[in-house]
This record gives C-alpha cells, structure tokens and sequence, in this order.
C-alpha cells in the first residue's frame, strides 16, 4: 500500500517540475516593452 503511495506522489512531484520547466522555457514577454538604453552618466555616487 505504502509503495503505491510513494509511486503517486513521485509522480505528482515529476509532473509538477516539468510543468515548471515548459512554463519557465517560454518567456511571455509584450509585444510592446522595448528595451531601454543604457546610461551610465546618471550615478549619484551610491556605492
């Protein structure tokens, strides 16, 4: 009983990681976000 078990939950935890690691390969990202420019001028001394 203990085994049968054991075999469910092994694979509930093998679905859910490839469920994370199909979601995770498809970055959604808008179409409409353009990336900004880089500008280093704007340090106020911080560190």
């Amino acid at each position: 009983m203990w085994i049968i078990i054991f075999i469910v939950a092994l694979l509930f935890v093998l679905g859910g990681a490839l469920l994370l690691l199909r979601s995770a390969k498809t970055p959604k990202i808008p179409k409409q976000l353009k990336p900004q420019a880089y500008d280093d001028d704007d340090d106020d001394g911080g560190w």
